[in-house]
């Protein structure tokens, strides 16, 4: 039997040169290349023919999380360039939603580069719009996962940070692509459909959507729907470990609008295609979420913060043990929101898809671009497809595909 404890991340290897990265996005989002599997067969298209290749009876379910300028280059009086990221905010609210909002001083989790040479707060003059502003950054302390605690202050106060991050920050390039951001990039490396700030990595399966694609799938009366996980930098972090059951997988932040729940629940008879990897861990972890729920209330306890949690293995051992259908698990979300008057879902996961030990619970199909060796997102792949990503981006490699975040697509169903 397959369980986390027993797969080594050395059988999900392969070698991707260089030249296959792709370190720009193709002229028009919708010329991308797209490789199809079904029905055990592979064949191509483009992506701008997408709605051809969709099944009957699908549902398209998106990511809209917007990606924030978080690379902040700040330079002290002795030359030193220091590098702030943010990862996500702490004080004076942990909410994405709220915490750009908040002006005068915040404090955010952020990694920073040339660490050893921060050692005083930084005091730097911007332009922000028609203003001259200026922006203190001091490290506080340091956090368990490397990460530190660091507080912003500017003047004038009355400059949200979210227009601080607009003005100062530079959108994050992930590490494998290998040159610096460019202006193009603020607007490619974003999903057109994108809304809720808060991602330090794009969704990149949604890049090749455009909004001329969009009118088309809906006139195909193909359903469509969308919420929100905030992509964490952890996504980039390679499984260093010889077995994935030592990998310490990263947090990420969710957000279902409680009309996105019941429509949801409505499309549980359709063929559910989650638009990238974190449009499947997001749908997964809903329908854990209602497990955990089942489980309260099945012990005669509360529904707690704990319920709003994914953890990374729970999945795969007492959670099993509770048979609840996706139908069920989304009416315990949707019972809980009207219990607490609430419009929305808040909730965090660290939940980890293995190949043969997870069975999708509300996912019936992926697209989604091509990923990096050994990665935990090739891992996910894998827990759609088998052993056949072997035959697949072994097919990829060899027809011109090109790789990563800003490379080519793939629909599986």
């Amino acid at each position: 039997m397959i369980t986390p404890h027993n797969i080594k991340i050395a059988d999900y290897n392969y070698d991707l040169p260089k030249e296959k990265i792709a370190l720009f996005p193709c002229d028009k989002r919708e010329n991308a290349k797209l490789l199809i599997y079904e029905n055990q067969q592979i064949k191509e298209d483009i992506f701008a023919h997408i709605a051809n290749h969709l099944p009957n009876d699908s549902a398209l379910i998106f990511n809209n999380t917007r990606v924030i300028h978080a690379r902040l280059l700040l330079r002290k009086s002795t030359g030193a360039v220091i590098e702030v990221f943010c990862l996500k905010p702490v004080s004076p609210t942990p909410l994405h939603d709220e915490a750009f909002n908040v002006r005068g001083s915040c404090e955010w989790e952020c990694f920073i580069g040339n660490n050893k040479r921060f050692k005083d707060t930084i005091t730097a003059t911007f332009p922000c719009g028609g203003d001259q502003m200026t922006l203190k950054v001091e490290k506080l302390t340091m956090l368990d996962n490397s990460a530190f605690l660091v507080r912003f202050s500017w003047m004038p106060e009355y400059l949200t940070f979210a227009q601080i991050l607009e003005s100062v920050g530079r959108i994050p390039l992930p590490p494998y692509i290998k040159r610096e951001a460019n202006p193009e990039d603020s607007n490619r490396y974003q999903t057109v459909y994108a809304s809720e700030k808060g991602s330090v990595a794009a969704p990149t399966a949604g890049l090749h959507f455009t909004s001329d694609l969009l009118k088309t799938l809906k006139e195909k009366q193909i359903p469509m729907e969308y919420i929100t996980l905030h992509v964490g930098a952890g996504t980039f972090k390679p499984v260093s470990e010889s077995y994935i059951i030592h990998h310490a997988m990263h947090e990420e932040t969710l957000f279902f609008h409680k009309k996105s729940i019941e429509h949801l629940l409505s499309l549980l008879n359709k063929r559910i295609i989650g638009v990238g990897t974190t449009t499947v861990r997001s749908l997964e972890s809903l329908y854990w979420i209602g497990v955990k729920m089942e489980r309260a209330k099945k012990q005669n306890k509360e529904i707690g913060n704990d319920c709003l949690t994914i953890d990374q293995w729970e999945v795969y051992e007492d959670l099993q043990n509770y048979i609840v259908t996706p139908e069920n698990a989304l009416q315990n979300i949707l019972h809980y929101l009207k219990e607490h008057r609430l419009d929305g879902l808040y909730a965090s996961t660290y939940l980890m898809i293995v190949p043969g030990a997870y069975q999708m619970k509300i996912c019936k199909g992926i697209i989604t671009n091509f990923h990096q060796p050994q990665s935990t997102l090739l891992l996910l792949i894998s827990a759609f497809v088998g052993e056949k990503w072997k035959e697949i981006y072994t097919y990829a490699l060899s027809h011109q595909f090109r790789f990563l975040s800003y490379g080519d697509v793939c629909l599986f169903v």
